[in-house]
């Protein structure tokens, strides 16, 4: 479970589009899951931020996910795809591990349902709203295995800010932000 440096912001393996996952139980497989779930710990340890990575933001150009939701267990997604979104959108704030010094205001569905692969190949589903937001939180990870970033979506330009800008104005009433700890 190594820490593995994060792409920033115009790095071209950011936007690029990731292939498929043959062979879920794959040792390289886990060891990626590990890195990544590593790395996530060592973000949200540090920064305070940080619910999922995808494996394209530290250069993997692979079909998964990981997320670690506050007294959840971990979660790693193999080939994840969204099998269906609902009519209804929400606006909310959104930032990313990949450059975290703006935050911005994006556009996503209310509710999706999302079809993945676990780590010993089973297909699974789950339905995800707004309860622990993990609508945005999956719409996101999963614009990064095709190329797309939260910034590619923002509602309007206005809306970007700083960090800074952003503990100070708005982090209350944004959920998905936990304090970093000491």
């Amino acid at each position: 479970m190594a820490v593995r440096k994060v792409l920033q912001l115009g790095d071209p393996g950011l936007r690029e589009v990731c292939k498929q996952v043959e062979g879920a139980d794959a040792p390289e497989i886990r060891a990626l899951v590990g890195d990544l779930e590593g790395t996530l710990a060592f973000w949200h340890r540090t920064t305070g931020y940080g619910r999922g990575i995808a494996a394209p933001q530290i250069g993997v150009g692979l079909r998964v996910i990981f997320l670690r939701l506050p007294g959840e267990e971990p979660w790693p997604m193999l080939n994840p795809v969204i099998a269906q979104r609902s009519a209804d959108r929400i606006v909310v704030w959104d930032a990313c591990l990949s450059f975290l010094s703006i935050f911005m205001q994006v556009e996503r569905n209310r509710e999706i349902t999302v079809r993945y692969q676990d780590l010993r190949g089973d297909w699974k589903e789950v339905r995800a709203g707004e309860e622990r937001n993990l609508s945005e939180l999956l719409q996101h990870e999963i614009d990064h295995l095709d190329g797309v970033l939260c910034i590619d979506r923002v509602t309007d330009l206005k809306t970007i800010c700083t960090r800074e800008e952003f503990e100070k104005r708005y982090r209350a009433a944004s959920p998905y932000a936990t304090s970093a700890k000491p």
